[in-house]
């Protein structure tokens, strides 16, 4: 038989011969406790010999835990009793409640003495441990890991973590502390910076790009680069640099024609000058050829004449070439008049001229018109503002009950469950409800994968007293009776109901000197198996109702 019918097989046992319900009351086993008296050798295991948990008496009068005398199965093919070696038949086995029953009302130290001096029994230690103000316990900030005793959670919380939530001075964001100075310098749209051009105009971050459009000081091109002129200027001296300048570059401009038309000057005397030798080397030419002809005559003379003709050949070359030359300055001299035509230049700056006149028209009317755009965009800011909150303070306002109950929807459980799961969203919280107008302000707080000894296996509900706006006229601390309930959605009211009272000495019931106290309830108020059968009507449409109720019984009424 495997050690899993082995289990069901002494669950059946059990079944058979304890009808009645055990204690709910339970402690976490293979723990080290202290015990305020020595603990006699009946409450121990006759196998690990630790205290019992979950005591099942043998056949042969020997106790063991539970999960014990399975694994003695696990360890034998027959298991064998490790006391007296009997065998141990498996009907015989039966769970010793009346043990059971002692046991969880041995007294014990609180693990955290001798700073907490605290006795409590067995069964209940693990709900003295949610409560002992000396528990090491890990923030419940997102991030961060730093484990601090229970009682100095509220001002670690407060005032030492670093992954608190923190408004943003500029866009009133919560951000985490340890974030919030990069978040000013990167990511906050109402970040005040001095501009980055040096105007020394402070401007918000969101409008550094609008701001370069507008900024005085940020430079740009000359309106008159098209022309020629290569200045750049800053747009705060625009208009002075126009004024100033324009005359100048109408005098550059015709400065540079007049320049235009004294080497276009200088060209022409230096064509005369060339026709001037060409005319002369062309005389010269016609007076070798007269010579030529006469010294061709005389050739069969005079050896000396093939020389004279050779030196003839070589300037008839020479002037052929200054012809070719004559010919392209001339052609060169027609391109540059053509091209140093200002009529079109002259006609242009002139409409520019214009053009500037009618802007600077228009320029104080628009500088009026965007203070005045800017001032009304401050105010609508204000007032959308403004509208927001007072639309959550409605919203908040609707859903409040002030006759001490509290009905709590929770939609999206699957996708809650799952944050709750991977640690990014541990705790849900209810919308706040009063015992009256007046009265004492309470609101639940639920965690979709438990918390201490039902993390993991059941949904814990807890109730919270919180910091009202009328605590200095109440009685404190706060004695009433409070209710928690899971409704049934079937309509049979099968509801799963757990009731408390109010512990007076408890700082969860004292008047709140934060926002609210620490929570009070059942870690273990319902199992995951329970709420997530199909056979139930807890969930429908990924959907379940929780509600409070605060009995207001000998409340006063102010």
């Amino acid at each position: 038989m495997a050690s899993e019918d082995l289990a069901g097989h002494l669950l059946n046992q059990y079944t058979r011969q304890n009808s009645y319900s055990a204690i709910s009351l339970d402690f976490e086993p293979d723990v080290d406790y202290q015990f305020v008296e020595n603990l006699e050798e009946r409450y121990k295991c006759g196998h690990c010999h630790l205290v019992l948990h979950n005591p099942h008496q043998t056949g042969c009068g020997h106790r063991f835990c539970q999960h014990c005398i399975i694994s003695l199965k696990e360890l034998n093919t027959v298991p064998t009793c490790p006391v007296d070696k009997e065998i141990i038949k498996l009907e015989e086995v039966f769970k010793d409640n009346c043990c059971k029953r002692e046991v969880l009302n041995l007294q014990v130290f609180c693990r955290n003495s001798p700073a907490c001096d605290a006795k409590t029994s067995l069964g209940r230690y693990q709900d003295h441990l949610q409560q002992c103000l000396f528990e090491s316990i890990q923030c419940i900030n997102e991030g961060c890991c730093e484990n601090v005793l229970q009682k100095d959670l509220k001002e670690h919380l407060d005032l030492q973590c670093n992954y608190r939530k923190k408004l943003c001075q500029y866009c009133n964001q919560p951000i985490i502390l340890i974030n919030l100075k990069v978040h000013e310098k990167t990511d906050c749209p109402y970040y005040p910076l001095i501009c980055p051009h040096g105007c020394k105009q402070i401007i918000l971050t969101k409008e550094v790009e609008s701001h370069v459009s507008v900024c005085p000081e940020m430079e740009i091109d000359c309106p008159y680069k098209l022309y020629g002129c290569p200045t750049k200027i800053k747009r705060g001296k625009l208009s002075e640099h126009e004024n100033i300048s324009l005359r100048e570059h109408m005098l550059w401009i015709l400065d540079k024609n007049s320049k235009l038309e004294d080497q276009i000057s200088d060209l022409y005397k230096n064509l005369e000058y060339k026709e001037l030798k060409i005319q002369q080397l062309a005389d010269t030419v016609k007076k070798c050829e007269k010579e030529f002809r006469q010294f061709t005559q005389l050739y069969g003379k005079n050896s000396n004449l093939l020389a004279s003709t050779q030196t003839l050949a070589i300037h008839v070359d020479k002037s052929a070439c200054l012809e070719t030359q004559v010919k392209q300055l001339v052609q060169m001299s027609n391109q540059q008049q053509s091209k140093f035509d200002l009529r079109s230049l002259l006609e242009t700056i002139e409409n520019i001229k214009q053009k500037v006149a009618f802007l600077e028209s228009f320029e104080q009317r628009l500088v009026f018109l965007e203070d005045l755009s800017n001032q009304h965009d401050v105010h609508l800011g204000m007032h959308r503002a403004q509208l927001n909150k007072n639309e959550e303070r409605f919203k908040l306002l609707e859903g409040t009950s002030y006759n001490g109950k509290l009905i709590w929807k929770i939609v999206d459980y699957k996708i809650k469950k799952k944050e709750a799961m991977e640690g990014h969203t541990v705790s849900i919280f209810s919308q706040p409800f009063y015992t009256s107008r007046c009265g004492y302000r309470l609101c639940a707080r639920a965690y979709l994968n438990g918390d201490g000894s039902g993390k993991g296996t059941h949904v814990s509900l807890y109730f919270v007293v919180m910091r009202g706006e009328f605590d200095s006229l109440l009685l404190w601390p706060f004695k009433q009776k409070v209710t928690l309930m899971l409704l049934d959605q079937s309509g049979k009211k099968n509801h799963i109901v757990e009731t408390f009272k109010a512990i007076p000495n408890s700082n969860s019931f004292k008047r709140p000197e934060g926002e609210m106290n620490i929570a009070s309830g059942c870690p273990r108020f319902v199992a995951h198996t329970v709420l997530e059968n199909a056979r139930n009507a807890y969930i429908k449409d990924d959907t379940f109702f929780l509600k409070v109720v605060v009995d207001l019984t000998d409340l006063e009424e102010l």
